[in-house]
């Protein structure tokens, strides 16, 4: 069970995938931190009601506004770092997280962890996280995947990351468009080892 939990939110639609992630982790008290790059911002502006702050502080402020009942309760379990902030835990091996989880990820974010690019603390996160045998969970949300795309997952599958792409299933037949983001994020949650209801198990 993952007791500590990166997400990462890169420039890739589908933001609302990483956003409802974060409230259910901070709901469960979990230790998370975020990362969101530059192109995340745009997307969270363009797909979503919310207008977040470039500096971490505030952004930190709003995200527990956003996305808890009490502010001040969650605070301890929610810290939000810079893109260049190469002092943060997520950027060493001695202080990373078990678990990161990139959603939505970028194509470009695909491209730059499956060549070893860490032009970014998103990507040194997860550079981080394959040198150390970490869990490393990518929701890549593109239509249609192109040969370096699949190449690119291959590998990255290979090297022990888990691809998980956000193609929500039917068979537990939403009735809203929130039903599709909790049937991704409740898989998430399976995979992170922690205890979720938004989905029930096949079968049960």
């Amino acid at each position: 069970m993952s007791t500590s939990v990166c997400i990462a939110m890169t420039g890739a639609s589908g933001v609302q995938y990483g956003l409802r992630l974060l409230q259910v982790l901070l709901a469960a008290k979990v230790e998370t931190s975020v990362l969101i790059s530059k192109a995340a911002h745009v997307v969270i502006a363009t797909e979503t009601p919310y207008k977040l702050a470039a500096q971490p502080q505030k952004l930190q402020q709003q995200l527990l506004a956003y996305f808890t009942p009490d502010a001040d309760l969650y605070a301890p379990y929610l810290t939000v770092y810079g893109r260049e902030d190469w002092f943060a835990p997520v950027a060493s091996g001695s202080g990373a997280p078990e678990s990161l989880v990139i959603c939505p990820c970028s194509g470009g974010t695909l491209s730059a962890i499956a060549t070893g690019a860490s032009n970014n603390l998103i990507e040194r996160a997860a550079d981080v996280a394959l040198k150390e045998r970490r869990q490393l969970i990518l929701v890549p949300r593109e239509a249609p995947y192109h040969q370096v795309h699949l190449e690119h997952m291959l590998k990255l599958t290979q090297m022990g990351a888990l691809i998980l792409p956000a193609s929500p299933g039917f068979y537990h037949q939403p009735q809203c468009i929130e039903d599709l983001i909790d049937f991704i994020v409740a898989r998430i949650l399976d995979h992170l080892g922690l205890q979720q209801d938004l989905m029930p198990k096949w079968g049960a």
